[in-house]
């Protein structure tokens, strides 16, 4: 796969796009855990990575090493369904600024993370990286997926064509620290998380959650992927790109139940079989990252259980909002 071991210098200037997110947030915990001592970073209100004057600028005078492209504009169905256009402008902006400004500065290595919606609606199971583009995506988030898939694209081409070392990873469902709880747009893991605290606190006697129970679905913990950036980031050089994920399913009735558990709440859960389920089924084919030799560290059950002590101490404090 045109695999090399050529290790991040830790001394080097890292630059994480979108560290205030669930996954950049995750990918500074790894860095410095690892020892890179030299992170920079930047806040919308410093850089608006959509201005590509402005990226341009903090590229020639920051001159990073190395660059990790977690920043986008996201939302749930809603907000992608309503605002396709600003998903694709935005998005394609700040990866176009960014990618080209970091082959302009010469940066030594590129990681774009990109996300498992790139691929098409009605997808074999488990999915293999070779299926992108082989049928028609999601209508409800096409915007953001395209401008995912043009991102990964350009990692590749700028590959081919100037010998730029950009790579990209497409993770799954993913959860952590800094996760979304808002109940109208996360998804379903910290939903579920924040209905069964709140159902506890209030004293209720139930819980329902949409659908059958039955569709399966795979959760990958946030510093997961980081960890599985920093392999890549490592130890590989060339024009492919890797799904990552767990390698596990769980109905929703199994998350539900095991989110009631963890959170403590004792009434009844009840599953409301006339909302709908969406998707029956959706896994990513991990294989080719593993490969290489990665694996994923975190069982479900112990991600969602530091997960919940996370947003519990947050949750306190009304400071988990929004985010």
């Amino acid at each position: 796969m045109g695999n090399k071991v050529i290790p991040l210098d830790r001394n080097g200037k890292i630059y994480v796009a979108g560290h205030r997110g669930l996954v950049g947030s995750a990918l500074v915990r790894r860095l410095k855990k690892d020892g890179f001592s030299n992170i920079v970073t930047r806040t919308h209100a410093e850089l608006d990575l959509t201005r590509q004057a402005d990226v341009e600028t903090f590229f020639a005078e920051e001159k990073p090493d190395y660059v990790i492209l977690a920043a986008a504009k996201v939302g749930g169905i809603h907000a992608n369904n309503t605002y396709p256009a600003e998903f694709i402008m935005e998005n394609l902006q700040i990866i176009c600024n960014v990618i080209d400004a970091a082959h302009k500065n010469k940066v030594k290595k590129l990681l774009f993370l990109g996300s498992s919606c790139i691929y098409p609606k009605e997808c074999p199971q488990p999915i293999k990286e070779e299926y992108l583009l082989s049928d028609y995506l999601e209508q409800t988030n096409e915007a953001y997926a395209l401008a995912k898939i043009s991102g990964l694209k350009m990692c590749s081409y700028y590959k081919r064509q100037y010998g730029d070392n950009f790579i990209s990873v497409m993770p799954c469902n993913l959860y952590g620290p800094e996760d979304n709880f808002e109940l109208q747009n996360s998804h379903v893991l910290p939903a579920l998380l924040r209905k069964f605290h709140e159902a506890k606190l209030r004293g209720e006697k139930t819980v329902t959650v949409w659908g059958s129970g039955t569709p399966l679905r795979e959760f990958l913990h946030v510093d997961d992927l980081a960890d599985a950036c920093l392999f890549l980031m490592d130890r590989y050089e060339g024009e492919e790109f890797f799904n990552v994920g767990s390698g596990k399913e769980v109905t929703i009735l199994e998350l539900a139940r095991l989110i009631q558990r963890i959170t403590g709440f004792e009434g009844e859960l009840i599953m409301d079989g006339s909302k709908p389920d969406g998707t029956m089924r959706k896994v990513v084919d991990i294989s080719r990252l593993q490969q290489l030799g990665w694996e994923p560290g975190i069982e479900l059950e112990e991600g969602i259980r530091t997960t919940y002590e996370w947003f519990g101490a947050k949750y306190e404090t009304g400071d988990f909002a929004q985010r």
